[in-house]
């Protein structure tokens, strides 16, 4: 009987614990990979506004990209939210240096974590990824949101507008997912620097009505 009792019990936490773990339902692309945002090496309620990733010290062109995450609205700044970024080396390649563990093994060890202040800014220190060494995709940075109390989501690559393989055809196919990532980069003492501003859930696929939960 006490067994029965037990077991009813963890059933019904399990049950519970489903429920909050959905509040906010299933939304965007799925998303894989995406738990690397959890893979911090500072607790994410501890992280600052701006990162540094470990590139920005190589030989390389360096870059400066900030912007502000609103709200849904498009209006009001989003304070605490995490932003995850990666990208390849100069060399097009995912650099790794052989004790990676977790998704670090596939994303390589030049990435970062941002959380946004209070004026919903964030900040990354950076060097101009290359293409890959095959194909003609556009350099690009892999981006990811966490909003709190959501789950994480893709939004647009970081393209920029200057490379010869941002075709009109490859502009035609992004789909604007957080806003347009396509940076237009300006070259100040040395340092290239460029913006984007982030509006959360817009065009994402069942993106949740907040103030409706």
């Amino acid at each position: 009987m006490k067994l029965l009792f037990l077991a009813t019990i963890l059933w019904l936490l399990s049950l519970n614990g489903c429920a909050q773990g959905n509040a906010r339902g299933t939304f965007g692309m799925p998303c894989e990979g995406c738990e690397a945002i959890f893979e911090s090496p500072v607790p994410l309620n501890q992280l600052n506004w701006v990162d540094t990733l470990p590139d920005f010290n190589d030989k390389g062109p360096k870059m400066l990209v900030t912007g502000i995450i609103y709200e849904a609205d498009g209006k009001t700044p989003a304070q605490n939210v995490i932003l995850y970024v990666y990208h390849t080396d100069q060399t097009g390649e995912y650099p790794t240096k052989g004790d990676e563990k977790g998704w670090a093994k596939r994303h390589g060890y030049i990435r970062g974590w941002m959380r946004t202040n209070e004026e919903g800014r964030y900040a990354f220190y950076t060097l101009k990824p290359a293409s890959y060494p095959t194909g003609k995709t556009p350099a690009h940075i892999h981006p990811v949101i966490k909003e709190p109390d959501m789950q994480p989501y893709w939004i647009d690559e970081y393209l920029f507008d200057d490379d010869p393989y941002l075709t009109a055809e490859e502009r035609k196919q992004q789909r604007n997912y957080g806003g347009s990532g396509i940076l237009k980069l300006t070259l100040k003492d040395g340092l290239l620097t460029a913006n984007r501003d982030i509006i959360l859930g817009l065009n994402i696929k069942n993106y949740p009505n907040k103030k409706g939960l």
